[in-house]
């Protein structure tokens, strides 16, 4: 089965984090000896801050403090023991006052990301399902995976999708028992709430629904006693309701709180749930603390706390009204997110905006999707009047300068965040227009010798390749074969070519670039539902086409400036088109103007490598094995040589329809056995065109000896005049191939023939790279670009591997 290297969700996360650290966003560190809450002090500059969760702001009461300090001197700085056996004197009277807040026993953990992988494994049992929102925290998602180890099912729903969650309930209805939604109260980034009410009528539909909500954010800023958004929106905790709330951020200590109204579930929790039994327990001074708090949350200082933030919220709520900024999700709560969509926009905003002296926060890929990063600005107690007035002025001051800065506007923000689009502003007037772009939908309307000139020789991509492309899945009976093409030339003053490119828009699989395992388990679902996890796709170049798909003029003083305006002109069709994605490709590692694109909103992943073979002066194929190196030397004296002779080889320009549906057979063999890249399998109609075209050849392999005389390999060819010989599907019999080495023979067989039509490269594409490379074949690193509407196709997948990899 062929191996690839694949794509590294890790890699990715890590290339945007660094990109942001070096830009001066992330992995700061405060100074000073003391903080206020109100400013803070960064790389020497004092700053209003305005990124704090502390949202009350009571992590700075003096009578917080005071109590941690005097339990510090009282009972140490930690009470080492797990609390299983011995809890210190004040957790005692911490669950009590926490008790007195929500009429109901709590319990207390470390913190909330602990709390979940104590609670989420003993909550739910074998026989149940899982929903997760896929903007659930992360430590939500995170404590699930250990759940897939006993084999629970866990399934992701877009954000706040009513109907996918719906349809999900359904198919777990007759096979499942409770089944679990997972969600936050108030969303971390956007400050957006679950839409509680709609999901209890859910729960009311569906008796086996049962909601678990992380209200961390939505804690002591709302309802009766501080305790939270969720508490405040239910009134009262039913059986099918969990809730896990905090005792850090706005609640100014530390440590998290579960509440559940069956108690002999939460005597189970509390007697074994992992990190509950195998942790430490709340330093003294968290737990006094704590204690602290809650005396607010139950006097009538809890509200006029929340009456004066409230106050805060709806000021800076009503300049945002006013201003040209797009504010992501109106509502009452104290997280703001102000959508700059490309992550430039996004850090040159953020720069202007500490200069001036504001502290906030950038909300970047994952947390959002890499279009639509922006700032997530808070409001906190700490903030005066006239800081929150000042921010604002600042804000709206430098967002259009920012926006024409970086090449933005502020419809193409609305636009990637699906906000009503307010005005459209006219385009900068330009005195010359220096680059102008040319867009045709079929090669029939572009000149041959241009084409050729720029592009074809490369891979398929000649005039007649292109024209064999547009004949074969522009017509394509089959929705899943089916491209639409777009092509784009950029000139110098109308003439010199600065740029050219072709796109197609088409429906890819989600997971084509996953591992096999999850391939494999999404292959399973499709036999039901054959476009589950499918996207629509606009992409540089075809996935039926590998290499150069983009021609730049690197030595011309606007070539960057060229490809700033394709980028536009496909966020221009991808809207369009309605896409759910567009992919840059086939870049080689080290491009160029990799910060500028990342920079406008793409995140880059490593491709498959390419495997090529150049060789402008073929030496006899008697002595090809002397090119190799000496370990592939032995491999081909012993692996390649020695099996020739079984085989008889054909080249033929025409198959007869007996061997055109005997290749076909072959072609699917391979297909369906190979699940590296997982593509859509090409219908008849592909291979009927081949043979219709002069262009295609077919190698074919048939066993000397064999009882029937049906051709067990096929190498279908493409030959791009005289410049590129593309192998670019294969076919094979792997039963009676076995033993003599059918995969290999093919391989060489294809070189053979290559040095025979003196063509001096071969593209071998993007699988198998260890057996081409003891061929001969050079390895080529490549890199792509994506841009997706959401995260959701991507956290699919990885939560996809994540399953499969610990069923192993």
């Amino acid at each position: 089965m062929a191996k690839i290297k694949h794509n590294n969700f890790i890699d990715t996360v890590d290339t945007v984090f660094t990109s942001a650290k070096d830009q001066g966003m992330l992995h700061l560190y405060t100074e000073g000896e003391y903080l206020n809450g109100r400013t803070i002090k960064i790389n020497g500059y004092e700053m209003l801050h305005f990124g704090t969760t502390g949202y009350l702001g009571l992590e700075q009461d003096e009578r917080l403090k005071e109590a941690a300090i005097n339990a510090i001197r009282n009972y140490g700085t930690q009470f080492p023991l797990s609390k299983t056996y011995l809890s210190h004197p004040l957790y005692a009277e911490l669950e009590s006052k926490i008790e007195q807040m929500y009429d109901i026993p709590p319990i207390i953990t470390k913190n909330s990301t602990l709390g979940h992988m104590a609670i989420i494994p003993t909550l739910i049992r074998d026989e149940d399902a899982v929903i997760l929102d896929h903007q659930a925290h992360w430590s939500v998602q995170n404590a699930c995976q250990v759940l897939k180890l006993r084999g629970i099912p866990v399934e992701m729903v877009r954000h706040n999708n009513l109907e996918m969650l719906e349809d999900k309930i359904r198919m777990f209805s007759g096979k499942s028992g409770k089944i679990w939604y997972m969600a936050d109260g108030v969303y971390s980034m956007y400050g957006d709430y679950a839409p509680v009410q709609d999901l209890l009528k859910l729960a009311q539909k569906y008796p086996q629904f049962h909601l678990y909500f992380d209200d961390v954010h939505g804690m002591s800023w709302k309802g009766q006693n501080g305790t939270g958004f969720i508490f405040d929106a239910i009134e009262t905790l039913e059986e099918n309701v969990v809730v896990v709330s905090t005792l850090s951020k706005t609640f100014g200590a530390s440590g998290a709180t579960f509440f559940c109204s069956d108690r002999k579930l939460r005597e189970k929790i509390k007697t074994f749930g992992g990190p509950l039994t195998f942790s430490a327990q709340l330093e003294p001074a968290s737990v006094a603390a704590a204690i602290a708090s809650c005396n607010i949350h139950l006097s009538a200082e809890i509200y006029e706390l929340q009456a004066q933030l409230s106050k805060k919220i709806a000021h800076f709520s009503t300049l945002l009204s006013k201003s040209s900024l797009p504010l992501v999700s109106e509502n009452d709560s104290p997280v703001f997110f102000i959508g700059m969509g490309t992550p430039a926009t996004a850090y040159n905003f953020t720069k202007r905006l500490f200069a001036e002296g504001f502290y906030l926060n950038l909300g970047i890929y994952p947390a959002v999707p890499i279009k639509n990063t922006g700032i997530r600005i808070t409001i906190s107690a700490h903030n005066k009047i006239e800081d929150i007035s000042e921010l604002a002025r600042a804000m709206d001051h430098h967002f259009q300068k920012v926006v024409e800065e970086t090449g933005s506007s502020d419809e193409k923000i609305r636009q990637a965040f699906r906000m009503d689009i307010r005005r459209k502003l006219p385009a900068k007037k330009q005195q010359i227009a220096l680059l102008h772009i040319e867009e045709q939908t079929t090669i029939m309307n572009i000149d041959k010798q241009e084409w050729n000139k720029y592009l074809g020789t490369h891979n398929i991509l000649d005039w007649d390749g292109m024209n064999y492309l547009e004949q074969t899945f522009s017509g394509n009976e089959d929705s899943a074969s089916k491209l639409d093409f777009f092509y784009y030339i950029i000139r110098y003053q109308n003439m010199q070519v600065v740029l050219m490119t072709f796109c197609t828009f088409g429906i890819w699989k989600d997971d084509m670039l996953s591992t096999e395992s999850v391939s494999r388990h999404l292959e399973e679902i499709r036999k039901t539902e054959p476009m589950y996890m499918t996207s629509k796709v606009l992409s540089t170049g075809s996935l039926f086409t590998e290499g150069m798909h983009c021609y730049i003029d690197q030595g011309h003083p606007l070539a960057e400036q060229s490809f700033r305006m394709l980028l536009n002109k496909m966020e221009e069709t991808y809207s369009s088109l309605g896409a759910d994605m567009v992919v840059l490709r086939d870049f080689e590692t080290g491009f160029k103007w990799d910060e500028m694109v990342r920079n406008q909103g793409y995140f880059r992943i490593d491709m498959p490598e390419s495997c090529v073979i150049e060789n402008k002066n073929w030496p006899t194929i008697e002595n090809y094995g002397s090119l190799l190196s000496t370990r592939s030397r032995k491999h081909y004296n012993r692996e390649i040589l020695p099996y020739e002779k079984f085989y008889d080889v054909e080249i033929k320009d025409c198959l007869n329809q007996e061997e055109i549906n005997r290749a076909y057979k072959l072609y699917c063999n391979v297909k369906d056995r190979n699940l590296a890249i997982n593509t859509f399998t090409y219908n008849r109609q592909v291979f009927e065109k081949m043979n219709s075209s002069p262009n295609w050849e077919f190698i074919i392999l048939t066993l000397k000896n064999a009882v029937e005389k049906n051709f067990i390999g096929i190498m279908f060819c493409y030959k791009n005049s005289g410049n590129v010989y593309v192998p670019e599907l294969i076919g094979m019999d792997y039963i009676v191939g076995e033993g003599f080495n059918l995969y290999r023979q093919l391989l060489y067989q294809t070189i053979k023939r290559a040095r025979e039509l003196q063509i001096g490269r071969i593209d071998f594409g993007i699988s198998a790279s260890f057996e081409k490379k003891k061929l001969g074949a050079s390895i080529i690193t490549k890199v792509a670009y994506v841009q997706a509407k959401d995260n959701y196709a991507m956290e699919m997948m990885q939560t996809l591997q994540n399953e499969t990899n610990t069923a192993r």
